[in-house]
């Protein structure tokens, strides 16, 4: 509540802030205030304002939200949520002239509850054969390993549809590790292995799993993350959903060494020498990684080049707060006593698409501080998605604030801004811009 939650998903509050008050933990004030801001919500949504079923939202149900256009939207994206970790070759996407016969294996390949519809139901243009390869995601034992790994060899192609589901990971259920459950990463060895035909592996996931096997396993061309789609893939698109990779990973991919001084439920974000812990997120954590937050390949080549930037920000100090000390403690200007508005830095970027496929890119904008103490270590600051024909280029402009997205907290809490050399990263190329501080110009008489 201190950190501006008004209201909690769940009965925490309710349950423990009449306490808390009573041993002066929170203040009466603070209860109201975000009380206050709860109704003012509440109000401007016309939740007072009469019955319900009389206003213009009041009657809405399912018919209103699973419109077409929803559905649509929602496929959408599921489709632009998918990204692609590896393909080696290329080997996607699958051509149905070549492969027509497709081998489609995993504890998560024909799943209603995992993905709210039939993951990988097959179009009528191929020929297809099923088998589960694990009873479950939990995958206990193998005694359905060997119908899986008879139809891979027969099999054109083979899909491995394997991963998580709530019944591993939900709300109120913690995983304990990183790899894959039960027996699920021998399965897609050893199909991978007897497999005719390129062997793509899909995961479903709602955070990392340390695939480093597979990633490293020449059997395996291509790896691709769906996450949770939460919309069925129409039944001419069951196949082709293969194609439509092209997003970037939401979280760092940590190996499973990862766990080896703190257990995953540990949440601190900063590292700790005196523990040994790493550090959590890619702001904070500098280790080994499978696969790192913003990760995601293209059925195409992209090619970044600025355009212009500029290579100095001067940052004026607002007239109200004395130079000293406690504004420009450690080279560092506090964000409360620099005029921000309309502060910012202008990038223009040329994305050049070189190869044969038109494709929607995610530009991804990192920045890294001047060389000290400063965390985090690194920071996306801004992302920009352009559709890129084949062989064309397009320029896109970004705008940084700086007060907002170049700033650190330190370890009291206060937002400064570094001055020196901040770097920012984009794809392979990096443009550096100094911060300082404005100088103050004196007027003779």
């Amino acid at each position: 509540m201190f950190s501006g939650l008004d209201l909690d998903c769940g009965p925490f509050l309710a349950v423990h802030t009449e306490d808390a008050v009573k041993k002066g933990l929170l203040n009466e004030i603070d209860v109201n205030s975000a009380l206050a801001n709860t109704l003012n919500v509440q109000v401007r949504l016309g939740m007072f304002d009469g019955e319900p079923s009389k206003h213009p939202f009041g009657n809405l149900g399912p018919k209103d939200v699973c419109t077409p256009a929803h559905q649509e939207l929602a496929l959408e994206s599921a489709r632009q949520g998918i990204v692609l970790l590896k393909n080696r070759g290329p080997s996607l996407p699958l051509s149905t002239r070549r492969y027509r016969t497709v081998a489609v294996i995993g504890p998560n390949s024909n799943v209603t509850n995992t993905m709210i519809g039939n993951y990988a139901g097959i179009g009528s243009y191929i020929k297809a054969i099923h088998q589960q390869g694990c009873a479950d995601v939990t995958c206990a034992d193998d005694k359905l390993f060997g119908a899986a790994i008879n139809v891979a060899s027969q099999a054109d192609a083979t899909i491995l549809v394997v991963g998580l589901d709530q019944t591993i990971e939900a709300e109120f259920k913690d995983r304990a590790g990183l790899v894959l459950p039960g027996r699920q990463q021998e399965l897609v060895s050893k199909v991978a292995a007897a497999s005719k035909g390129p062997t793509i592996l899909v995961l479903m996931s709602g955070g990392p799993i340390d695939v480093a096997f597979a990633k490293n396993d020449p059997h395996i061309p291509a790896i691709l993350w769906t996450g949770y789609p939460g919309w069925p893939f129409p039944q001419k698109q069951q196949l082709t959903f293969l194609c439509f990779a092209g997003g970037k990973l939401p979280m760092t991919w940590y190996p499973q060494g990862y766990l080896k001084n703190l257990p995953m439920t540990t949440m601190a974000m900063r590292s700790s020498q005196s523990t040994g812990y790493p550090g959590r997120t890619y702001r904070f954590y500098k280790g080994p990684v499978v696969y790192p937050f913003g990760y995601g390949i293209s059925y195409t080549k992209y090619v970044h080049t600025i355009a212009s930037a500029p290579t100095v920000i001067s940052i004026p100090l607002d007239g109200r707060h004395a130079r000293g000390n406690t504004t420009t403690s450690g080279k560092a200007i506090r964000v409360t006593h620099a005029k921000c508005n309309r502060l910012s830095i202008g990038v223009q970027v040329e994305v050049r698409n070189k190869g044969s496929r038109d494709g929607s890119h995610t530009l991804l904008v990192f920045s890294t501080p001047p060389a000290g103490h400063w965390v985090p270590h690194k920071q996306l600051v801004a992302f920009e998605k352009v559709h890129v024909p084949a062989r064309a280029q397009r320029r896109v402009l970004i705008n940084i604030h700086v007060c907002k997205y170049l700033s650190v907290v330190d370890k009291s809490g206060i937002r400064r801004i570094p001055m020196g050399l901040h770097s920012l990263h984009i794809g392979d190329t990096k443009h550096s811009v100094s911060i300082q501080e404005a100088k103050l110009s004196v007027i003779k008489s």
